[in-house]
């Protein structure tokens, strides 16, 4: 019976760490599926496992160099050709070089070398895991669009017991399912996402604006394409693009208000992750202010109050759309983010206290809690910006299920 997997392409790359042996299972589970699955090892991989094995299950011979085969741009033909690349194990080496872009074999020529999707699961010790190096790296590739499947905690190599573990060949399967059916819990949807903080003009130099990051917006958004929706992230921040996502640039409030007018009337679900300014000036100046000299007064600067992007938003949803808002607060977090979620007609809204340890702006994590009308809230821990965005989506597809 055909599958998701039925004919498609797989390159599976696998590197020189302990866990090489779990990628047996995971080629042959790869076969059985229908997959077409080309082997491409490390010279670390050879110490773990022998090419044989891989060569016996997979459907071609494995390569393993730039230099030896008949080929000669083996990356190139295997990075057009590949409908999707599988890293398994990835070793904290191949993350460092993915990441920096640093081609020193043929696995990571091909990566370099390719428009495919990437699938990576790394796996090594806690220690190594948890390195700020690696994890930097790790948000490096996630924010290129570059799909992670994260290790299990477990008994490691030595015997010791943490995170690190790669993760089983069917939870990997299962990744590369979504990944290549756009099979995920979104597939065929249309959602529009907001980033960053708007900047409101005070002269052509100065602006007022505020702390957002954008990081948690792009973290949905990637995530939600990852899932199969068709995405645009309407954004004030230059941050790289993730996979699948069409960004529209905007600076101000009205800019984007205009933006979300155009694309979210036609959008299944709306996330409003942006940080909207309150007020702008009233009346910018045209060229620079000059700098006053001590006898002048200080210029008075009036503000004017900004449209409520979302509280429109939820005024005109359409029937079914699902409206998202978020609440950064620094006092009384479960009064003021149900109040919002009530006077706006949003569907969801993810508050955070914008005061605590790592999860105030400018942050790589962050703690939410979401909730919506008639349901019991759900805290998201602390935890990376990725890993909360998956958390917000996982709510937005259990509301709509609910329809």
């Amino acid at each position: 019976m055909p599958t998701t997997l039925t004919g498609k392409r797989i390159v599976l790359g696998v590197t020189g760490g302990i866990a090489a042996y779990k990628a047996v299972e995971l080629c042959r589970r790869l076969v059985d599926a229908g997959a077409h699955v080309v082997p491409v090892m490390t010279d670390g991989a050879e110490r773990f496992v022998g090419r044989t094995t891989f060569s016996a299950l997979a459907s071609e011979p494995v390569q393993t160099s730039l230099w030896d085969g008949a080929d000669p741009i083996p990356h190139t033909t295997l990075g057009q050709s590949a409908d999707l690349i599988v890293v398994a194990p990835a070793t904290a080496r191949l993350l460092s070089a993915y990441a920096t872009g640093l081609s020193t074999d043929l696995l990571t020529n091909t990566l370099l070398a390719t428009r495919a999707p990437v699938v990576v699961c790394p796996a090594m010790h806690t220690e190594m895991w948890e390195h700020p190096a690696v994890q930097a790296n790790i948000a490096t590739l996630r924010a290129r669009g570059v799909h992670i499947v994260e290790p299990e905690s477990g008994r490691l190599a030595g015997g010791d017991v943490g995170a690190g573990r790669l993760a089983a060949p069917e939870s990997i399967v299962a990744m590369i399912e979504a990944v290549l059916g756009s099979g995920g819990d979104l597939a065929g949807m249309k959602v529009v996402v907001s980033a960053g903080g708007t900047r409101e003009p005070i002269d052509a130099v100065r602006v007022i604006a505020n702390r957002s990051s954008g990081k948690q917006g792009y973290a949905i958004a990637g995530e939600a394409a990852a899932r199969g929706a068709r995405v645009t992230l309407v954004s004030t921040v230059e941050l790289p693009v993730p996979a699948g996502v069409e960004v529209f640039a905007v600076e101000t409030a009205a800019q984007m208000a205009s933006a979300l007018a155009e694309h979210a009337p036609a959008a299944n679900v709306v996330i409003m992750a942006a940080a909207v300014a309150d007020f702008r000036p009233v009346g910018p100046v045209a060229g620079k202010t000059e700098k006053l000299k001590k006898s002048q007064a200080v210029p008075e600067i009036v503000l004017e109050a900004t449209p409520d992007i979302l509280a429109g938003l939820g005024a005109n949803k359409p029937n079914g759309q699902v409206l998202v808002g978020f609440a950064a607060e620094t006092s009384d977090l479960v009064a003021n983010a149900t109040s919002k979620l009530r006077a706006k007609n949003l569907d969801l809204i993810v508050a955070n206290d914008v005061t605590a340890e790592e999860t105030g702006f400018q942050h790589d994590t962050n703690a939410v809690t979401l909730f919506a009308i008639g349901e019991p809230a759900v805290v998201l821990p602390l935890a990376d910006k990725y890993t909360i965005a998956a958390g917000v989506l996982d709510r937005v597809v259990a509301l709509r299920a609910a329809r």
